[in-house]
């Protein structure tokens, strides 16, 4: 299984509207994928600290996307990347950091 995660790095100046992510990104980005055939799950983490007490969290939010394949994922950005990526300003002033990844192992 493929794991997309999304970074939204928190700064000083950076905002980001939470609930226009979960009530209008991430569906929207579940539907585009999903139109095209692909079983696509979706998690969120809302960043609340570190383990230092009273430290901030680095990232806002971390979103997770999990596809069965590689060529799935490949598909779904081919054909709706560019919107997916266009709705990023509409909740916040950062670039994300992505990381794509094979999951290996799960308890």
């Amino acid at each position: 299984m493929i794991r997309v995660t999304v970074l939204f790095p928190k700064t000083s100046d950076s905002h980001f509207d939470m609930d226009y992510y979960l009530t209008k990104h991430v569906p929207m980005t579940k539907a585009k994928l999903q139109s095209l055939g692909f079983p696509v799950e979706a998690e969120v983490d809302e960043g609340l600290g570190t383990v230092t007490p009273g430290e901030p969290a680095p990232y806002a939010a971390i979103g997770y996307l999990m596809f069965e394949k590689m060529e799935d994922l490949q598909n779904g950005l081919a054909a709706h990347g560019a919107e997916i990526m266009g709705d990023i300003p509409n909740f916040t002033n950062v670039q994300p950091q992505i990381q794509i990844g094979n999951i290996i192992f799960g308890a």
